[in-house]
């Protein structure tokens, strides 16, 4: 089981590194590594499982994040609101993904963005386009394209930073962390 702790932080350099193109068939180690990733993604916005197993919880993860050079990423989107008994989830495998389309609206998260690999409160604006189309392949090496608005936008966006060997940090403008504020809309 993932912990964690298995998780690079921001300060290991291999974050920085720009992911490699995935050639297809995926590896058993590839496969195995993404089954993880969605188990540990999944259980970390189970609060039960969270505190059980003492996972940060999280809605996106690139392979880079574990130490693969792989332009992969996991996202388990929930679906349902805080007061449903049963949570469900959308879950996502996009490997080369890119994107293809982009509105001009751009949105922000009210409370800051949040990353697995950063583990310290972090305050300002990351500014991220509202909606995106993105083109990639599933875990079978057949293209899909997925279009994302609002939060599910912003973790693709955030993600796809990480296999291009940035982090949210580096949108966040130091000497005015809430810049352009009132040019975006705040979700």
């Amino acid at each position: 089981m993932l912990k964690t702790c298995d998780i690079l932080d921001e300060k290991d350099k291999r974050l920085r590194q720009v992911s490699e193109e995935v050639v297809f068939p995926l590896t058993k180690e590839d496969h195995k590594l993404i089954d993880t990733m969605i188990q540990y993604l999944h259980d970390s916005q189970i609060d039960e499982l969270s505190e059980k197993y003492g996972l940060r919880p999280g809605m996106g993860l690139s392979a880079i994040q574990l130490g693969v050079a792989k332009r992969y990423f996991v996202v388990v989107h929930e679906l349902t609101g805080p007061d449903d008994e049963e949570k469900e989830f959308d879950t996502y495998v996009l490997v080369n993904p890119k994107i293809i389309s982009n509105s001009m609206e751009q949105i922000y998260v009210t409370d800051g963005e949040g990353c697995l690999s950063v583990n310290r409160p972090v305050e300002g604006i990351v500014p991220r386009y509202a909606r995106v189309t993105l083109e990639a392949y599933d875990m079978e090496g057949n293209k899909v394209q997925i279009r994302a608005r609002e939060e599910l936008s912003i973790c693709f966006q955030h993600e796809l930073d990480h296999l291009n060997g940035i982090l949210f940090t580096d949108h966040i403008d130091p000497k005015n962390p809430f810049k352009n504020k009132d040019s975006m809309r705040a979700i």
